[in-house]
């Protein structure tokens, strides 16, 4: 039968359009599928998405890869989709996807769902041709999406990275997804050993179990079962013959080196930094590992010597890193050949030949690629090795910081460095002047750290070339002369500025100032004169300002309130004088204000804006009037230092709710009253410095509440970063400027061993003391402060306290100073004293002491006489006193001691008899007088019984 050519032309038609619509447009079902997805994206008022629109064809759409055979959605890429950065609206909240909308994608196999706000699902769904799955960088928490993920039995690649998953027994879900070749769980919260069937993933290339909390000991046998080595949590690692990266960094893990790693021959990346590795670094685990290229097993507790030659085979190595362990590396001998050219160098800390001479690696001459070159904390001699940025073009960090290099900074005049981001040479001793013509020939540095070393001269105009210098120190050398107008117009992107403690004159800055992207100003210590400049407020994202220490002059500008995001202000050590502005009230964000050490007067600044502060030093002022009210808002104070001013009144009752208060120093006021029982409250004081004031009555005993050392407070500025090591070493080098900036010395003045002492950062952690010296305290010393035991300093001199020594200073173990001297007390000193192993100075002179004095023993065996002078009744062989004189002048020979026990014994005798007769007669002239006269022999008679009872306790 023959068909008619109008058949044949409806057939060619129907192909065309079988054609056209199943291959180039998209199914019906899977269109109204990704709308519906879109809606769900959007909510309630996003318009991410535009390209998706009713009437065309969804294949073009944004995201959206279809099948070129049949037209199907094989892969959605919607990475970072949800609009939530430009609408206020999305801020912070989180989205639930109904699964039930990926139903009709019958052939998807990519879905990237990350960087969305996601945080689960509403459903689950069958995806049998799913092979890769990303919800990275979303708000996922808790357990994995199990009951989704054990559907998806095609998966190959899963990322669940940046979330906040923590269930780690969900991990072992993944154990049955046998074609896994990628798992990327990093940044989580996963804790606790992993999952032994992990080992089963055979296929797997790619596992990264970075950032988390992930613990335990790695396997040490090939076989994966040598229960010898305690609990093997991940026996199945060496199973993992195709592994081609391996990220265990920043986790918990111990124990040594598995030896099964040398089995994995394919492997490219090993990451183990950051963990608690210990032991030795076999050389024969990377014998056969020909294919690294990169090998990071930094911050660990590796020991041992580590030649270099160990790794010379790996031809394909290009980022290396050993720092910070415990390692002595040698690259000197015996001779090193390498065949590797590097990119990354990381040898921070490692003792680099310390056994041949300390100088820079040789096999770096043979090095030309190198981008990262990390030699810092080694003690380094040599010269500056400007070689290095002539066999290296593409060198972009370079970090010789705590080295002991010397001679003069060269750079080289006829290479092309214009790709040099961080130079950091701090803490050698390179001598001379900085290079004039450094702004020119690194002109795209980031960051510029060439101090605590010998730099002289002035700072080179050259320097303002660098537009995007981010941080400068060139603080602790002996520059001098001004700031170049050059920096402060050239250097737009300056953030950091550090060039204090150096000689550097004239004004501050010129009236013209660009640098308005700075955040911190550090030019203490120096000889600036003039006034604050007015140009340094138009600087209005400052965060850091310190000019303290120079001869600046004048008042404090009223316009410092402008300031809105000043966090640290410094003024201290200058000439300011008058009343400090009320506009420093608008400083909501100030945490450290130190005016100490100037000419200010009027009242301290009533700011109940200062909710975030926590040091206030105001010490060595005129200051008058009293302490504000207004700083009980200061809940969050650590520091009040307001001595040596005109400060009246009473010790205000609110002080106790500054419970975070750990140093408050009030000594050299007018301060009066009893010390307030809120004190008591204050349960993390340390240091407390009440002396030379005039307060009375006596010392609450609920002071040994107060903490005074028995806790140790440690901030923590310390930050993890995980990334290539390029990356990371690059951001650890910019954080040193930026931790060194936060973390500025907050210093105090301490009166302790009878001598003034600064102390400054992390030693105020550890030191505590009291001091309410001269004063008109009264009655007995509370025995509770014996309960103290970790007090460092006591200084009680200079009052009038009364009755005995506490016992209980027996347990004042950590003592290191103690001065009770000028004062009212009676009774013997404790013998137990001498258990004070850590006792420096002490005084009990000029009191009513008597008795026998410590033994001279262990610290009681440097006190000198001195320190019990002024007690007429004490004795011992230090006083040269076996006993007790009533005359001062005469002394009465030692064979006449019968004579006078004779003399006493009469005495009473006839004391007696004229006792009773006397009463007798005065009894029936009246009873009142014969009382009163009664009273006054007794005590008299009585006075001289007990001096006659020490001459024979003193024998």
């Amino acid at each position: 039968m023959e068909w008619p050519p109008a058949f044949y032309v409806w057939v060619v038609l129907f192909a065309f359009q079988l054609w056209v619509y199943g291959c180039f447009g998209c199914f019906y079902e899977e269109e109204s599928a990704l709308l519906e997805l879109k809606s769900s994206i959007n909510h309630p008022n996003g318009t991410s998405l535009p390209s998706w629109r009713v009437g065309t064809d969804c294949c073009t759409w944004e995201g959206v890869t279809c099948s070129s055979t049949v037209g199907r959605v094989i892969a959605l890429d919607l990475f970072h989709t949800r609009d939530y950065i430009q609408h206020n609206s999305y801020l912070n909240q989180s989205w639930y996807l109904n699964a039930s909308l990926l139903l009709p994608f019958e052939e998807l196999q990519s879905l990237d769902l990350s960087d969305n706000l996601l945080r689960g699902f509403i459903g689950f769904c069958k995806l049998k041709d799913l092979q890769r799955l990303d919800l990275s960088f979303n708000n996922f928490e808790g357990p994995l999406p199990i009951k989704a993920i054990e559907t998806l039995t095609s998966l190959r690649t899963i990322d669940f990275s940046w979330n906040e998953f923590n269930d780690s027994q969900s991990v072992q879900r993944f154990c049955k997804l046998k074609d896994l070749q990628r798992l990327d769980l990093s940044f989580n919260n996963f804790k606790g050993p992993i999952p032994l069937c992990l080992g089963n993933l055979t296929s797997l290339q790619l596992l990264n179990l970075s950032n988390n909390g992930f613990s335990g000991m790695l396997p040490t046998s090939t076989a994966g079962n040598d229960e010898s080595q305690g609990p093997l949590p991940i026996k199945g690692l060496c199973k993992f013959k195709d592994i081609k990266w391996l990220d265990l960094s920043f986790n918990h893990f111990e124990g040594s080196i598995p030896s099964c790693l040398g089995n994995f021959s394919n492997l490219q990346l090993l990451d183990l930094s950051n963990n608690g590795f210990s032991g030795k670094i076999p050389a024969s685990t990377f014998s056969n590992v020909t294919s690294l290229s990169y090998l990071s097993l930094a911050k660990n507790n590796f020991s041992g010597i580590v030649e270099f030659r160990s790794f010379a085979h790996l031809s394909k190595l290009k980022e290396f890193v050993l720092s910070y362990n415990y390692l002595e590396v040698e690259t000197e001998y015996p001779m090193l050949n390498s065949t590797f050219q590097l990119t990354v160098l990381g040898l921070s800390n490692c003792k680099l030949n310390k056994d041949t001479g300390g100088g820079i690696p040789n096999f770096l001459y043979s090095q030309r690629e190198l981008m990262v070159v990390d030699l810092s904390h080694n003690h380094l001699l040599g010269n500056f090795p400007n070689w290095l940025l002539e066999n290296n073009q593409k060198l972009e960090v370079l970090n010789l910081m705590n080295n002991s290099l010397w001679g003069t900074l060269l750079l080289p005049l006829h290479c092309n460095h214009t790709g040099l981001l961080l130079l950091e040479m701090s803490n050698n001793h390179i001598t001379g002047q900085i290079p004039s013509q450094i702004g020119s020939l690194l002109p795209k540095l980031w960051l510029l750290n060439i101090s605590r070393n010998s730099f002289h001269g002035s700072i080179p105009p050259s320097i303002g070339n660098m537009r995007n210098l981010w941080t400068l120190d060139m603080s602790y050398n002996t520059l001098s002369g001004e700031i170049p107008v050059d920096l402060a117009a050239g250097c737009v992107s300056l953030s950091t500025l550090r060039l204090s403690n150096n000689s550097f004159q004239g004004k501050i800055f010129s009236t013209y100032l660009n640098l308005t992207n700075l955040r911190s100003v550090s030019l203490d210590n120096n000889h600036f004169v003039g006034t604050i400049p007015p140009s340094l407020f138009n600087v209005s994202r400052l965060q850091t300002l310190d000019i303290g220490n120079n001869h600046l002059s004048g008042r404090i500008p009223s316009q410092i309130g402008g300031i809105l995001e000043l966090s640290t202000l410094t003024l201290r050590g200058n000439h300011f004088d008058g009343l400090v502005p009320f506009e420093i009230c608008k400083l909501q964000n100030l945490e450290f204000l130190d005016l100490s050490d100037n000419s200010l007067s009027g009242p301290i600044p009533s700011c109940s804006n200062f909710t975030c502060l926590k040091f206030m030093h105001l010490e060595n002022n005129s200051f008058s009037g009293f302490i504000p009210r207004a700083l009980s808002s200061s809940s969050s104070m650590i520091s009040l230092n307001i001595r040596d001013n005109y400060i009246g009144g009473v010790i205000p009752v609110w002080i106790g709710g500054l419970s975070q208060l750990r140093i408050l120093l009030l000594k050299g006021n007018n301060l009066r009253g009893h010390i307030p029982n809120e004190l008591c409250e204050l349960k993390n004081l340390s240091l407390l410095d009440l002396s030379y004031n005039n307060f009375f009555g006596s010392l609450p005993s609920c002071l040994n509440n107060l903490t005074f050392g028995r806790s140790i407070f440690l901030d923590d500025f310390s930050e993890y970063y995980s990334g290539s090591v390029y990356t990371s070493l690059l951001v650890h080098a910019l954080d040193i400027m930026i931790s060194e900036v936060k973390d500025r010395p907050k210093g105090v003045e301490f009166t302790t061993k009878r001598m003034h002492y600064y102390y400054e950062g992390r030693i105020l952690n550890y030191m505590s003391g009291i001091d309410l010296s001269c004063n008109q305290l009264t009655g007995e010393i509370p025995r509770e402060m014996g309960q103290l035991s970790s007090l460092h300093s006591m200084n009680l001199s200079y009052n009038q306290f009364a009755g005995p020594i506490p016992a209980t200073f027996k347990n004042l173990r950590q003592i290191e100073s103690l001065d009770l001297s000028h004062n009212k007390l009676n009774g013997t000193i404790p013998a137990e004293l001498i258990e004070l192993n850590f006792l420096a100075v002490f005084s009990v002179a000029h009191n009513n002491l008597s008795g026998r004095i410590p033994d001279m023993k262990s610290q009681f065996n440097t006190f000198t006489e001195s320190s019990y002078e002024g007690n007429p009744l004490l004795c011992g062989p230090l006083l040269n006193r076996s006993y007790i004189s009533t005359t001062p002048i005469s002394k009465v020979p030692e064979e006449d001691d019968d004579n006078i026990v004779s003399f006493y014994g009469s005495f009473a005798g006839s004391y007696l008899v004229f006792l009773i007769g006397t009463v007798g007669v005065l009894y029936f002239t009246s009873q009142r007088r014969a009382m009163c006269f009664l009273y006054v022999v007794d005590s008299w008679c009585a006075f001289r019984l007990y001096r006659l009872y020490m001459l024979f306790s003193c024998k």
